[in-house]
């Protein structure tokens, strides 16, 4: 009898436990500063956390009432706590690949390519293709595109490619190679450089087609793509981001993404941007679009394909973004324009662009562009009013990406249409004080003008466009999100001077930028985005309070503790 009732007593023992095992645990984080980012900003004392949800915010005493038994109780000692940051615009994919196989090297000057050529042509065998890692003339000791004259000397017998982002700059090996003489035609919406004898340069805008370099991507295979993945989720949870993006895959790039949702190691959830290369036939393009096989907001809360994009002018580092007029005088000597008429490249003729949108908004995608200078800008507005005209484009939430030089008629046409800026603040600080040489102050008065896209109404998403490198600050395009809203409040440039301080933004209006707004430029409003009861577990303990710390101390702010559906991806209490 007496082991009967042991027994049984032993069962319901293990029956509870099973249970308590079985129930989600509980998490409440209290004594600290709450910054919940919802309509009214409250600021509350705890949060608690059950699963992989928001249960509530308080004070301290109604949180840890909800504890329960079992609960883990985390003292914040004061730590502030916001909502898991969101990067709008970012290449997981590159970024995760950029430094897989080893560090990459600092590049900050054209003699700094130089040093890498010669390193990389020891190694290497003759004919072996050379990548310099890319940079950007504005961020160049010389303030100057490097030309072949820079790399012949240094690369007799290799190919060598610097890839500045929609231009490239190759050597004469790499030109010869490709057949490319003065006499070449360039691509219809390229150039090919010439010097002052009418011989090809080495520099190729929108013209890197010509050549027969390999793609670096293809060099790796599925396996170091999870593994790069996984490495750069890592990072991105260090400094509190939650969320990111892949504003430019291909469709195999899409089913790998799917692979790796498949696995344990995705501690960031993904939204995924599909693009389309519109230099083919537009009948093509249109196919493509209509026969694809996710719908709009395919996925799940990990995971999700919800934008297509399209390629529509150059860049504003390289003098390749398409502009209202051309570029100044500065421009030669910094990009090595050769036609004082220059505007930058227009990719997609207007009436092609407009049956590309109309395409994807019949089937309900999100659609945007890389549109840099305020041409392109224009041209894709041209485009959703046209689509605007067929059907109302607000509640697909159009993007225009970058959009680094709007004017007053183009932040009022984007209010009229609900069309959502997707924008980077540390380009203002890398970039701004070149760029300032290039163009006259009217112009840049509205360079990445995020007090004016507020006042006009414009949501705006931030983001980082990181493609390369692991260190959040020293990426080619840093990732820091605290660093980018220390830039959007202070204005502040790397080179110390502040760029246009009418364009300032509150703390908490930045902090938007990467919560609320990034949310609801992803359709996750409901989700994510601030922290309120029943939306994702997603957030993170700050090392600083961001909204009352001494404005410098903004950019140095860690993450002391990262939380993704509710697990804990980062602690450093």
């Amino acid at each position: 009898m007496a082991y009967r009732i042991a027994s049984l007593v032993a069962f319901f023992v293990s029956a509870l436990a099973t249970t308590m095992a079985q129930q989600p645990q509980t998490i409440v984080l209290h004594n600290g500063k709450v910054i919940t980012a919802d309509d009214s900003f409250r600021i509350c004392q705890a949060i608690a956390v059950r699963g992989n949800r928001i249960l509530a915010v308080g004070t301290n005493e109604e949180m840890l009432k909800k504890a329960g038994a079992g609960a883990r109780r985390i003292d914040l000692r004061g730590r502030a706590v916001i909502a898991g940051l969101i990067d709008a615009h970012a290449h997981a994919l590159s970024a995760g690949l950029s430094e897989l196989r080893g560090p990459l090297p600092r590049i900050h000057s054209i003699a700094d390519m130089q040093a890498y050529i010669r390193e990389q042509a020891a190694k290497l065998g003759p004919g072996e293709w050379i990548f310099v890692p890319r940079t950007f003339p504005t961020r160049l000791a010389e303030h100057r595109m490097p030309t072949r004259a820079d790399f012949d000397p240094v690369s007799p017998n290799n190919p060598v490619l610097y890839d500045a982002s929609y231009t490239v700059v190759v050597n004469g090996y790499a030109l010869k190679q490709a057949g490319i003489t003065r006499d070449t035609r360039p691509p219809a919406t390229g150039e090919i450089g010439k010097d002052a004898k009418g011989e090809p340069n080495g520099i190729l805008r929108g013209a890197a087609s010509l050549l027969k370099a390999p793609s670096e991507r293809s060099a790796y295979t599925e396996q170091e793509k999870l593994e790069g993945l996984a490495a750069i989720f890592k990072r991105y949870n260090e400094v509190g981001i939650t969320t990111t993006t892949e504003r430019a895959a291909t469709l195999d790039d899409v089913r790998m993404f799917e692979t790796f949702r498949k696995t344990a190691r995705m501690n960031a959830r993904l939204h995924v941007t599909i693009r389309f290369d519109a230099t083919q036939p537009v009948e093509e393009v249109e196919r493509q679009i209509q026969s694809l096989p996710w719908k709009p907001n395919s996925g799940d809360e990990w995971l999700k394909i919800n934008t297509l994009k399209v390629t529509l002018d150059g860049g504003m580092t390289i003098g390749t973004a398409y502009q209202r007029q051309p570029y100044g005088p500065f421009a030669r000597t910094l990009y090595g324009h050769e036609n004082p008429e220059f505007r930058g490249l227009l990719n997609i003729p207007a009436e092609k662009l407009a049956r590309i949108v109309l395409a994807a908004h019949r089937l309900g995608w999100q659609f945007t562009a890389h549109s840099v200078g305020g041409g392109a800008m224009d041209a894709l507005l041209e485009a959703y009013e046209k689509a605007n005209a067929v059907r109302p484009v607000a509640a697909s939430r159009m993007l225009i990406t970058h959009g680094n030089f709007p004017d007053q008629r183009s932040i009022r046409r984007c209010r009229e249409l609900g069309v959502i800026m997707d924008a980077q603040p540390a380009w203002l600080y890398k970039d701004s004080p070149m760029l300032a040489k290039v163009f006259d102050d009217k112009v840049m008065s509205l360079f990445l003008p995020l007090k004016a896209w507020q006042e006009g109404g414009v949501l705006v998403a931030g983001g980082s466009d990181h493609m390369i490198g692991y260190d959040s600050f020293a990426a080619n395009n840093p990732f820091n999100p605290f660093q980018a809203i220390w830039i959007a409040v202070t204005r502040k440039t790397e080179a110390g001077t502040v760029m246009h301080a009418e364009q300032r933004i509150s703390r908490e209006d930045a902090l938007r930028l990467f919560t609320r707004n990034a949310a609801f430029a992803l359709f996750e409003e409901k989700t994510r985005g601030s922290l309120e009861p029943g939306k994702l577990a997603d957030l993170v303990v700050l090392s600083d309070d961001l909204l009352t710390c001494p404005e410098d101390r903004i950019r140095q702010i860690q993450a002391a503790l990262t939380m993704v559906d509710g697990r804990i991806v980062h602690e450093k209490l």
